[in-house]
């Protein structure tokens, strides 16, 4: 007998058709168990995972249901609230609707009793609910007793008001205030202490005990220190509470209250400080400030780091605040910003104190802070100086200002008086920036058991020295009073110097010192160039010594730009090849400075020789010329393009100063155009400067053909255009890849751009019949020889002369025409280009190829 199909296969298909129904069966007994669970409610709640527990207001954790597998296809919904949950909301309701009753039933509902009668009444109900937490928490029901506990607290603050209104109306309320406050601190700290699993009574005590001394301040009329010795007393406690309090509640409260109070008599401190008028006078508040740093650092050795770093911070600026105030009582406010200053200096000394890591962290933000503090008080005279140079700009060659330098920038004398201090400020703090940047590694060595600080922080460092030092320098001359001409030559001194170091620290490497003293120099070069503008003799003086310190900037930087170039290996690093490129690109930025101080010079040239603007526009192009020479000189290096376009924009000043004369716009442009010509025969700038060129030319043609009242221009145009054009037939038979604009663009356009303009202002017909024929024929040769350029210029001129033709007819016919036919002529023209849009496109793609293919 043969078996159909064989024994081991039918074997094997039976052995997974029982595999299938044993996972089939156990699928189904999983299903059962889950519907069993479900119509049978369960005898004991299993014991819940270990999970992050939902704190209620008051009373134990509620649990946290875990959720069901998630291979279960299907599972019981999860109970929106549980028991617990359920049970403290409804505690805290209860609670808040006790409360209620009990503030509405002494302060409003009188009824038949008098106020003694309630006051026995809450009383007792206040002895109820201060006994009855102490029974639910050994029968273990911790939430209704803490609900108990808060409506006690209340109804204990309701009894010292019932008391006072019974016992003794007669006293004065804010000192009674203050005493019940201190009282029902004592009293819920040692009912917190006597039920320690109460969470509410502690804290509560922690905030009244912020109220008596406050209340008692207030009750006696004392004045501001007294307040401020209230404050700080009682920061004092907090601090001590927060400390060595008991519970994480209590010390967060503590801390809170702490800081809330010390800062507020802190501030009281300082506003007396500030105002002191006499050194007698500043010492009670100067007192109150180092308690307050007292209290900052104790309650910061045992805080953690972040708390322990702002204690440091906050005790740092009150002892500075308290011996500064001391030290400048009596002294000008623009005389005390030094004064706290050297206070914030001495405040470094502590970092080598035996103080916690933190701490010695915190005083070193607070010196930095009252450093930053007095650099940005002596900020604003250093604005004036800069930007009081720019009215110059309104006044130029006027003639030596009157007042010396104070009378250039604008600004009365005794303004500058009130800042005399600032660049003392700005030195001091530049010379301590620069004694770390040079003395780097003694400091670092110094302070490492509180700073590590890295590299960027020197780097850091020297920038700002050389930023402040430049910039107290810079506002000295107007502290002074100088002269003028002994203004602008510090000015011009301090720009040398600053160019100086940007060159010295970018040859050793691109740092922070170099590019800022990069920037300080072009802000001192701005200053001193727009203050030079008062005379003649000085624009000449400063910009020829301006276009020098650039000129050798830009020179010591290439050098050193190429030299780190050939020194790079064959596969330099990125870093390495970085350098250098950023090296090539900050050179560019002296270069483009002195070509800008070529095109004042120009322009001073031609106002001295009393030329009008057009007449000095020719000056003008000395800029862009000498620029074009530079630019081939410095092939190959980045800086060379920034030069040259440097030029171009002193070539477009030309431009602007000529538009009011045709003939020398016209002469300016051709001079452009012999520029732009020098420069496209270099390879690299040919595409651009080639184009440019031939456009130059033309348009300088037409402006002189107009300018000269020529009413025929084929007449010079077309001996141009003949020769031109056989040259394009040259190039193209040479290279017949060449461009049809190349070859024939600028001759073709040399004619019919001319013809063009004239015709449309010519009345007759022979000429726009003329040229419209010869628009045909170069439209339909450049058809035939698929030739771009004459197929577009012969078209547009083409087109634009039948526009003229016909623009008197349809005139004529739109005249005739309903107002309302052209809107509907219109919406009939867009319906069909909407319904046939994808055809235009389609058709316009090819265009675009059929042209893109033509030369």
């Amino acid at each position: 007998m043969e078996h159909v199909p064989p024994p081991a296969e039918e074997l094997a298909l039976l052995d997974r058709e029982l595999a299938r129904l044993d996972a089939r069966r156990s699928q189904l007994l999983v299903r059962r168990a889950w519907l069993l669970s479900v119509l049978t409610p369960p005898v004991a709640r299993p014991a819940n995972p270990p999970a992050p527990p939902f704190t209620a207001p008051f009373g134990p954790p509620s649990p946290v249901r875990p959720s069901a597998p998630f291979a279960a296809p299907f599972g019981p919904p999860a109970a929106p609230v549980g028991p617990r949950g359920a049970q403290n909301v409804l505690l805290t309701l209860g609670g808040l609707l006790l409360t209620i009753a009990a503030i509405a039933f002494t302060l409003v509902s009188w009824g038949h009793m008098g106020i003694g009668g309630r006051s026995a009444v809450l009383g007792v109900v206040t002895v109820a609910a201060l006994s009855a937490p102490a029974v639910l928490l050994r029968r273990g029901l911790p939430a209704t007793a803490e609900s108990l506990a808060a409506l006690a607290s209340v109804l204990m603050v309701l009894d010292a008001y019932a008391l006072h209104r019974v016992v003794v109306p007669e006293a004065d309320g804010r000192g009674f205030a203050a005493v019940a406050a201190a009282v029902l601190a004592v009293l819920w700290g040692a009912y917190g202490l006597l039920l320690d699993r109460l969470r509410l009574p502690l804290p509560l005590a922690v905030v009244s005990a912020q109220l008596p001394l406050l209340l008692w301040a207030w009750a006696a009329g004392a004045g501001a220190t007294v307040f401020g010795w209230a404050l700080l007393v009682t920061a004092a406690l907090d601090c001590a509470i927060a400390v060595w309090g008991k519970g994480v509640a209590v010390r967060v409260t503590a801390c809170v209250c702490c800081w809330a109070t010390g800062l507020l008599g802190l501030l009281v401190a300082l506003a007396q400080s500030v105002s002191a008028d006499a050194a007698p006078a500043a010492l009670a508040p100067g007192v109150l400030l180092l308690v307050g740093a007292l209290i900052a650092v104790s309650g910061a050795w045992r805080a953690p780091t972040g708390l322990a770093v702002a204690g440091g911070l906050v005790a740092g600026l009150c002892g500075v605040a308290a011996v500064g105030g001391v030290l400048r009582a009596g002294v000008a406010w623009g005389w005390s910003v030094p004064v706290y200053l050297l206070c914030g200096v001495v405040l470094l000394m502590a970092v080598r104190a035996p103080l916690p890591r933190p701490v010695g962290q915190g005083l070193v933000w607070a010196s930095s802070t009252v450093t930053v503090g007095a650099v940005l008080a002596a900020a604003p005279p250093v604005g004036l100086s800069l930007m009081g140079a720019v009215s110059q700009l309104a006044r130029v060659w006027s003639g030596t200002p009157g007042g010396g330098i104070r009378g250039a920038l604008g600004v009365e004398s005794p303004a500058w008086s009130q800042m005399a201090a600032a660049p003392v400020v700005l030195l001091v703090v530049a010379g301590l920036l620069g004694a770390v940047y040079r003395s780097w590694a003694w400091l670092v060595r110094v302070a490492g058991p509180v700073l590590s600080p890295g590299a960027t922080w020197r780097g850091a460092a020297g920038a700002g020295a050389v930023a402040l030092g430049w910039a107290g320098l810079t506002v000295l001359p107007a502290i002074l009073g100088m002269s003028y001409a002994a203004a602008v030559s510090v000015q011009l001194a301090l720009v040398a110097g600053a160019f100086a170091v940007a060159v010295r620290g970018l040859r050793r490497g691109m740092d922070g010192v170099g590019l800022t003293a990069l920037v300080c120099g072009l802000a001192g070069a701005a200053s001193a160039g727009m203050l030079s503008l008062a005379a003649e003799a000085a624009t000449y003086a400063v910009f020829a010594v301006l276009l020098v310190v650039f000129g050798g900037a830009a020179v010591r930087l290439g050098g050193a730009a190429v030299s780190a170039a050939w020194t790079l290996p064959p596969l330099p690093s990125g870093q390495a090849a970085q350098s250098v490129k950023t090296l090539q690109i900050v050179q560019a930025v002296p270069a483009c400075g002195a070509v800008v101080c070529g095109m004042v010079l120009a322009r001073a040239v031609g106002a001295s020789l009393g030329l009008a603007a057009h007449q000095a526009a020719p000056v003008m192009l000395v800029v862009p010329a000498v620029t074009v020479l530079l630019g081939a000189r410095l092939r190959g290096l980045s800086s060379a393009l920034p030069v040259e376009l440097t030029g171009a924009v002193a070539g477009m000043v030309a431009v602007g100063m000529a538009v009011t004369d045709r003939p020398f716009l016209a002469l300016v442009l051709a001079l452009c155009g012999v520029l732009a010509a020098g420069t496209a025969v270099r390879a690299e700038r040919r595409p651009v400067a080639g184009y440019l060129a031939m456009t130059l030319f033309v348009l300088a043609a037409w402006l002189r053909l107009s300018a000269s009242g020529v009413s025929a221009p084929e007449a010079y145009t077309l001996p141009v255009t003949v020769p031109a054009l056989a040259v394009g037939v040259l190039r193209r038979r040479r290279d017949p890849e060449a461009s049809s604009w190349t070859a024939y663009g600028a001759g073709l356009a040399a004619t019919l751009v001319p013809s063009l303009f004239t015709a449309w202002a010519d009345p007759h017909w022979v000429r726009p019949l003329l040229l419209g024929v010869a628009a045909l024929v170069i439209t339909l040769s450049g058809a035939r020889l698929r030739l771009q350029a004459l197929l577009l210029l012969g078209g547009a001129v083409l087109a634009l002369d039948a526009l003229h033709e016909l623009a008197p007819y349809v005139v004529q016919v739109v005249g005739a025409l309903p107002r309302w036919l052209p809107p509907a002529l219109a919406g009939v023209l867009l319906l069909v280009v909407g319904a046939t849009y994808e055809q235009r496109l389609c058709d316009a793609r090819r265009l675009k190829d059929a042209l893109g293919r033509m030369r």
